[in-house]
């Protein structure tokens, strides 16, 4: 067993940050475990060895060591030492634990985060010490609006996150964006102004799936490069809108837009479902404020988890306006009469902590960076290829000729174990063909892999003409 030096963990990670050092290494080993450049099963020097050598305490290098450990990219071996992982071996970067078989390999989403930077040792902490004080009252039925303590923790992150006017008496618990939409969805059948529902076009195929599902009338409005078209929305009861980074074309609904569709609402008595799916994993700039922002009694804000740390704890919310929030609690107890408390209670300290904040940043450095790589290598390898959006979330959009190149990209990048949809099937009208990539996870081999698919499926069709 070769076991590293201080100075070989120096060259991977770079120069020490003045601040935020903790990221600097977690961030920095994570990246050099994937990429190869950290063997596998290769040992790091002692705790007082590496942390005297990187100009670290010990206590900042075992809090990344733990961390990287509960992720699988390092493994910690009884009376030895910690190795770097095989992650040949566990291609999605993390070990089996507790000697457990693989499990059945799903398909992930293109807006899935990657599941080796989930913080498992905060999430651990939090969900102690909320069951330590969790009120025995707590552990009966839940209430369906959602714990109280998660309200008002969620209320003040989307204040100061995403300039929202939210108070805890507005937000409704529920089980990720999908139920949100499917609750809402029963509340405008059930009679608010009718049942036909503006939606951008292109759109997810699974909101408009929702929305069909629960017996409405889908009316696509065209995207362009400023968003949404207003001046062609529909006489309709509600829209369903994702203003502060469409999906899937990246784009930001300009802010004339903006002052419009919340102008469609107020004339018609409309509601307006915001989808604010991935809006804090924005790069380049502060995120836009939340539309519920230019006015909260006609705005229903939607948001999760599921990007930002995982879709596995099913956990999202709806900020309601008044209008429709009893309906929407009533609804919420005919589905399933509320969300898990434990796992809401350590949400909630997750966020009183700081630890979600502090994961959020951490995220958003690796998903720029590696965003970053895949646009770099693109614009060298394959300047012909087109890449659309702004720079946030975890997806891109590259435009390609025609349906046949379409397909080829999508079929060889899932064969690459990269998630990707077909444009054309986010899209009501022909000709909309693309690939929209996952790039959350995409580092190391896996961008010139990406680039090579892409190259050449926008080559061939070039061919063919």
């Amino acid at each position: 067993m070769r076991r590293l030096e201080p100075e070989d963990l120096l060259l991977v990670l770079g120069a020490r940050p003045s601040s935020d050092v903790g990221a600097w290494l977690r961030d920095g080993l994570r990246e050099a475990v994937a990429s190869g450049r950290l063997e596998a099963g290769a040992a790091l020097p002692s705790s007082r060895t590496a942390a005297a050598g990187l100009g670290v305490s010990r206590g900042t290098l075992s809090g990344a060591v733990d961390e990287l450990v509960g992720e699988g990219v390092l493994e910690s071996r009884p009376r030895s030492s910690v190795v770097v992982a095989d992650l040949a071996r566990h291609p999605a970067g993390a070990r089996p634990r507790g000697g457990a078989p693989d499990a059945p390999a799903r398909p992930a989403s293109v807006g899935a985060p990657d599941p080796t930077l989930f913080p498992r040792a905060a999430w651990a902490r939090a969900v102690r010490d909320a069951m330590r004080e969790l009120p025995d009252a707590e552990l009966g039925y839940p209430d369906p609006q959602g714990l109280l303590e998660l309200r008002r923790e969620l209320a003040a992150h989307l204040r100061a996150a995403r300039a929202a006017p939210v108070e805890a008496e507005d937000v409704v618990i529920v089980s990720g964006v999908a139920q949100g939409l499917a609750l809402l969805g029963e509340v405008l059948a059930g009679g608010r102004g009718g049942r036909r529902v503006a939606v951008e076009d292109p759109a997810s195929p699974g909101v408009v799936a929702q929305l069909r599902g629960a017996g409405l009338d889908v009316v696509p409005v065209p995207v362009d490069d400023r968003g949404l078209r207003t001046d062609a929305l529909p006489d309709a009861a509600a829209a369903v809108v994702t203003p502060a980074h469409q999906f899937p074309l990246g784009v930001v609904l300009a802010p004339d837009r903006r002052r419009e569709l919340v102008a469609w609402a107020r004339d018609g008595d409309r509601l307006l479902l915001e989808d604010d799916y991935d809006a804090e994993l924005r790069y380049d700039r502060q995120p836009v404020g939340a539309l519920r922002g230019l006015d909260p009694a006609r705005v229903a804000l939607l948001g999760s988890v599921s990007k930002l740390l995982s879709p596995a704890l099913r956990l999202g919310w709806v900020v309601a306006p008044p209008g429709v929030r009893e309906a929407l609690v009533d609804a919420k107890r005919r589905a399933d009469l509320g969300c898990s408390v434990p796992e809401q209670a350590a949400f909630a300290r997750l966020i009183a902590d700081g630890a979600y904040a502090r994961h959020l940043r951490r995220a958003r450095l690796t998903y720029r960076r590696r965003r970053g790589v895949l646009l770099d290598a693109l614009a060298r390898d394959a300047p012909h290829v087109p890449v659309e959006g702004v720079a946030a979330g975890l997806h891109l959009v590259v435009r390609l000729p025609d349906g046949d190149a379409e397909a080829r990209a999508v079929s060889a990048l899932r064969d690459a174990g990269v998630p990707a949809e077909l444009l054309s099937d986010a899209s009501a009208g022909p000709g909309a063909w693309g690939v929209v990539v996952g790039a959350a996870r995409v580092q190391g081999p896996a961008v010139v892999r990406v680039v090579e698919i892409l190259r050449s499926a926008a080559e061939g069709a070039e061919a063919r003409e």
